[in-house]
């Protein structure tokens, strides 16, 4: 069995996202229905010996496995130069993965550059992966100023996708890291202020060996559990 890591899939209750249409590259991109809260876990065994026998199985997707630290991929940055997220070593990390055309991507555009703003101090970093056409980007960031470093891909930004253990483009999603490029966790959907301060609080523990990476993860993965439902009960109820 190859190894990696299993993401472990916290979905909220509330559907307010809907579903967005992926444009011009040519695949169909599936954003899920509400954010999906995903915490990095080891594998564990399949429980197909529970079912009933004789029972007909329906097929089922293969689960989606990272990797354990994030791999090495090289895109083109704003000025053509290529890089990879090996550069960033020695700072805690948030890969975030978005496309121009994506309506939660730029919502949650200014948080991030909040959050790099907010966390200087500890030397977080984040690095933008644009999985669009770079003409397309660069105009963007034009008029949506983007203060963190921004790579940009467009076949290979797919790539990429696939390289963190992603095999359905699901816009935005955003990797946490260690700076021993140790992922932590893999949050679906739009990123909110609470699940991202969640997550590095439990980051900067282990970077300061305060806190095992293991026990990060579980902690992760029940902290935006908890808060997932927290925002499903707070939203307004729809009538009818």
């Amino acid at each position: 069995m190859r190894k990696g890591l299993v993401i472990v899939v916290v979905v909220a209750i509330a559907a307010a996202l809907g579903v967005l249409a992926q444009r011009r590259l040519g695949t169909t991109t599936a954003h899920a229905a509400a954010p999906l809260a995903v915490a990095a876990a080891r594998a564990a065994p399949a429980a197909a010996a529970s079912a009933a026998p004789g029972a007909a199985e329906e097929p089922k997707a293969a689960d989606p496995v990272i990797p354990d630290t994030l791999p090495q991929f090289q895109l083109a940055d704003r000025d053509g130069r290529k890089r990879s997220l090996g550069e960033w070593k020695g700072h805690p990390l948030m890969v975030n993965y978005w496309a121009s055309w994506c309506g939660p991507c730029r919502r949650e555009i200014p948080l991030l550059n909040q959050l790099r703003s907010e966390h200087k101090a500890q030397k977080l970093e984040i690095v933008g992966i644009a999985v669009d056409f770079r003409d397309d980007v660069l105009q963007y960031v034009k008029d949506n100023p983007i203060s963190y470093p921004l790579l940009i891909g467009e076949e290979d930004g797919l790539a990429a996708v696939h390289a963190m253990g992603v095999q359905q483009e699901a816009f935005p999603f955003t990797v946490f890291a260690d700076s021993r490029q140790r992922i932590l966790a893999l949050k679906f959907g739009e990123l909110h202020k609470d699940e991202a301060e969640l997550i590095l609080d439990h980051l900067a523990q282990v970077d300061a060996g305060t806190l095992a990476l293991p026990a990060a993860r579980q902690q992760i993965t029940e902290g935006l559990k908890d808060l997932a439902t927290k925002r499903a009960a707070s939203a307004p109820a729809k009538s009818g």
